[in-house]
């Protein structure tokens, strides 16, 4: 388990994950007044949150499956990336893509974070790419069965 650091200038509590094999987080909102979106309005709600990575991490901001089957509210961005050296406030950039207002309240979960390992590529320039079975084949490539 990594450490990492994080200031909670909001009034909600840290996240935590929900079961021991939790790959995410809980974000809450962290409002003065409930939130109204409206079909296809966007808005970033903010988290209070503040997080120092250790280099060579990310942390991924992705949806909530509850909310996206139940009201239609999505990340806009998904996933959105907090990379190591950002010192900024989290926020979540959410969506409505029902048919109907959803009001955001005050320490609703809005998001799962994951925090994840990546590397760093360094880009060769070559004349052609090994060939594979698969070749070029792509979306939609390898059929639906």
């Amino acid at each position: 388990m990594i450490k990492v650091q994080v200031i909670n200038k909001g009034h909600q509590q840290l996240p935590a994950y929900a079961t021991p094999l939790s790959a995410g987080m809980d974000l809450r909102a962290n409002l003065d007044a409930p939130v109204v979106l409206r079909p296809l309005e966007r808005k970033l709600i903010k988290t209070g949150l503040f997080i120092a990575l250790p280099e060579g991490y990310e942390a991924q901001v992705r949806p909530r499956s509850g909310l996206a089957l139940k009201h239609g509210i999505t990340v806009l961005n998904t996933p959105g990336t907090i990379d190591a050296d950002y010192r900024g406030e989290i926020g979540v950039v959410l969506i409505n893509l029902s048919q109907e207002d959803f009001v955001v309240e005050d320490g609703e979960r809005i998001a799962q974070m994951v925090i994840a390992r990546h590397e760093q590529a360094d880009f060769i320039i070559v004349e052609e790419l090994d060939e594979t079975e698969r070749g070029a084949g792509g979306y939609g490539h390898t059929g639906v069965k």
